[in-house]
């Protein structure tokens, strides 16, 4: 069983996570690189937050949007 754990760990340590070892040793010479892929989950959030937004617009401009405060029985 001990043989088990050791070859997960070998594939984890070894081989899947060798990119993130790489970018971790390249924040030493570049910060903003090293960091892509946070920027990136950063834009496609913006991108769909703003795509909410213009939806939600679209909605209430429509008169689509149902805002009774008696919707739920315990609201009244």
């Amino acid at each position: 069983m001990k043989a088990f754990f050791e070859g997960i760990q070998t594939l984890f340590v070894d081989f899947l996570f060798k990119p993130l070892d790489w970018l971790r040793s390249l924040e030493l010479s570049n910060w903003w690189l090293a960091n892509i892929v946070s920027w990136t989950l950063i834009i496609v959030c913006s991108y769909y937050i703003v795509y909410w937004c213009k939806e939600l617009k679209k909605h209430q401009d429509n008169n689509e949007e149902n805002q009774d405060t008696t919707a739920h029985s315990f609201l009244s």
